[in-house]
C-alpha cells in the first residue's frame, strides 16, 4: 500500500526533525532553566584608514573593511548592517548564536570588535526560530513542514483504512484537538 510506504519512510526521514524540534522546543520554552554559556570577546584593530577617511560616505569602501574584519577576525557570519557616521563606522555580524560589532573610528581606522557567542543553546534555539539563518535554512524549515505534514496526513489515511482502530484513533486525535483548544481557552484567552 502506498500510504503506508510513504509513511514509514516519510517518518524515518523526518525522525531528526521532529527530534530537533521537539528538544529545541523545551530548551526555548524553559530559556530560564537551559541559559546557553554566553561569551563576550572584545578584540582591537587597525584597517587601512583609505577605506574610511573620504568624507563623501558613498567613497567609503565597504566591501574592503567587511573583507579585512572576516579575514583578519575570523567571521563566518552574515553582514547584518552597515552604518557610517561622521566620526565612526558601525558593522555588524550575525548568525545564529552569535554577533559581532565593530566600531571603527573614521580618521584613524582603528576599531574595537566585540564578539557575543551564546553557546550551543543560544544556536540550537536560533536554528529553531530560524533566527539570522539565511534562506537555506528557511528553505530547511519550509521542507521539515510539508514533510511533517505528509508524514501526520499518511498516517491518518492509513488509520482511516484500519477498521478495528478506525473510530479510537479518531477519538483520540479529536480529544488532543480538544485539549490544544482548552489550554488555549482556558490559560492563554
Amino acid at each position: 500500500m502506498l500510504f503506508r510506504w510513504l509513511h514509514i519512510y516519510l517518518s524515518m526521514v523526518s525522525f531528526v526533525i521532529v527530534f530537533f524540534f521537539a528538544v529545541t522546543g523545551l530548551t526555548l520554552n524553559h530559556a530560564d532553566k537551559f541559559t546557553g554559556r554566553i561569551s563576550t570577546v572584545q578584540t582591537k584593530g587597525h584597517l587601512d584608514p583609505v577605506w574610511t577617511k573620504n568624507p563623501d560616505t558613498l567613497k567609503v569602501d565597504r566591501l574592503s573593511i567587511v573583507e579585512h574584519l572576516r579575514r583578519t577576525e575570523q567571521i563566518t557570519a552574515a553582514l547584518s548592517d552597515f552604518r557610517i557616521d561622521d566620526n565612526q563606522i558601525g558593522v555588524s555580524f550575525r548568525g545564529p548564536g552569535f554577533e559581532a560589532n565593530a566600531f571603527i573610528d573614521r580618521a584613524t581606522g582603528g576599531y574595537d570588535l566585540m564578539r557575543t557567542s551564546a553557546g550551543f543553546i543560544g544556536l540550537i534555539n536560533d536554528l529553531h526560530k530560524g533566527r539570522d539563518t539565511g534562506p537555506g535554512w528557511s528553505l530547511f524549515i519550509d521542507v521539515s513542514a510539508v514533510l511533517l505534514t505528509l508524514v501526520s496526513l499518511t498516517g491518518m489515511i492509513l488509520l482511516l483504512f484500519l477498521r478495528r482502530r478506525r473510530v479510537t484513533g479518531l477519538l483520540v486525535a479529536a480529544l488532543g484537538l480538544l485539549l490544544a483548544w482548552l489550554v488555549y481557552f482556558i490559560w492563554i484567552k
